[in-house]
């Protein structure tokens, strides 16, 4: 059986590299100054989006829990109340954990945000009636809204750590 054709991988010109690692180097400033004036959070602040970022959170907890006691269904059948009991659970340990400025708590929060955002945009598709069109572009827009304000504040977390601090 003969040997299939090896061709050595096309290397970078110089001239493309030189380029490459000015845009680069280029990037490196912009991301020290982004750095650099970030201003690290005061003892006990809070901005705004951390704070609301919290009561979402405990709000969609405890709303979780007052649904599943008051014996709310979801398309014709109770919810499983373990699952309903752990969400509940998550809800309040992040809104916990945001209040208390835990980098981790924002960076889950981040992440269920961006899971709901993008959940919002595919409901978006299906949606059949002008009050599920609304609800999704709020659910967009308040979303994204959040999201990008707690991109900041996590900067502003992280601005105020030594290297040798833990991150959670």
């Amino acid at each position: 059986m003969p040997e299939p054709e090896t061709r050595p991988p096309p290397s970078s010109s110089p001239p493309e590299r030189e380029r490459l690692s000015r845009g680069y180097a280029r990037a490196r400033e912009r991301d020290a100054a982004a750095r650099a004036e970030l201003e690290p959070l005061a003892p006990g602040e809070r901005p705004p989006a951390l704070v609301a970022a919290a009561v979402l959170a405990a709000l969609v907890g405890a709303g979780n829990l007052a649904l599943m006691a008051a014996g709310w269904e979801v398309e014709g059948e109770e919810p499983p109340v373990a699952g309903a009991l752990v969400f509940a659970g998550l809800m309040l340990a992040a809104a916990v954990g945001l209040w208390q400025r835990r980098y981790l708590a924002v960076v889950a929060f981040e992440a269920l945000l961006g899971i709901g955002i993008i959940w919002a945009g595919l409901s978006l598709l299906l949606a059949a009636n002008a009050a599920a069109v609304a609800l999704c572009l709020v659910a967009i827009v308040l979303g994204g809204w959040l999201f990008w304000k707690l991109v900041r504040v996590m900067g502003r977390l992280q601005a105020g750590r030594r290297p040798e601090e833990p991150v959670g």
